[in-house]
C-alpha cells in the first residue's frame, strides 16, 4: 500500500463522443495497462460512495475515473504514459502531493501536453 510520501492521481475521462459502455472500455483498458506500469504502485477505479437513485454506474464505480499513487522518484515516466496514451482525450487530473492539490482540464492534444508539464512543475515544486 502507498503511504504519505506518493503522488496521487485522479484522472477523469470525459470524452463526449463515447456512449457509457465505450467509456466503460476505455477505462478499463487504461486501468489494465497502468498495472503494467512498474512505476505505479497502486492504481484502481473510483468508488462512487453515494450513488444517486437509478444510478448507472458501471460496479459501484464512478465513469472514467481511475485513482493511481506514484512514488515522486517515478512520476516522469507515469506522466510521460498519460501523455502518449491519452493524445485528443479530454480529461481532468487531479495531482494530490505533501498535503497540496492541482487540478487541471485538457480537451486537446496541446492542452494536455501543457496540463502534463503544469503536473511535473507542480510535483517538482513541492
Amino acid at each position: 500500500m502507498a503511504d504519505e510520501s506518493t503522488i496521487k492521481l485522479i484522472l477523469a475521462l470525459n470524452d463526449s463522443n463515447l456512449d457509457e459502455e465505450d467509456l466503460e472500455e476505455e477505462t478499463q483498458k487504461l486501468l489494465n495497462q497502468m498495472r503494467q506500469l512498474d512505476e505505479v504502485e497502486e492504481v484502481n477505479r473510483v468508488i462512487d460512495r453515494n450513488p444517486p437513485e437509478g444510478n448507472k454506474s458501471f460496479g459501484g464505480f464512478l465513469m472514467g475515473m481511475l485513482k493511481a499513487e506514484v512514488n515522486p522518484d517515478k512520476i516522469k515516466p507515469v506522466l510521460g504514459f498519460l501523455s502518449n496514451r491519452l493524445m485528443a482525450k479530454s480529461i481532468e487530473l487531479e495531482v494530490e502531493f505533501n498535503g497540496k492539490k492541482l487540478k487541471v482540464k485538457a480537451s486537446n492534444q496541446q492542452e494536455l501536453e501543457a496540463v502534463i508539464q503544469a503536473a511535473q512543475r507542480f510535483v517538482d515544486g513541492n
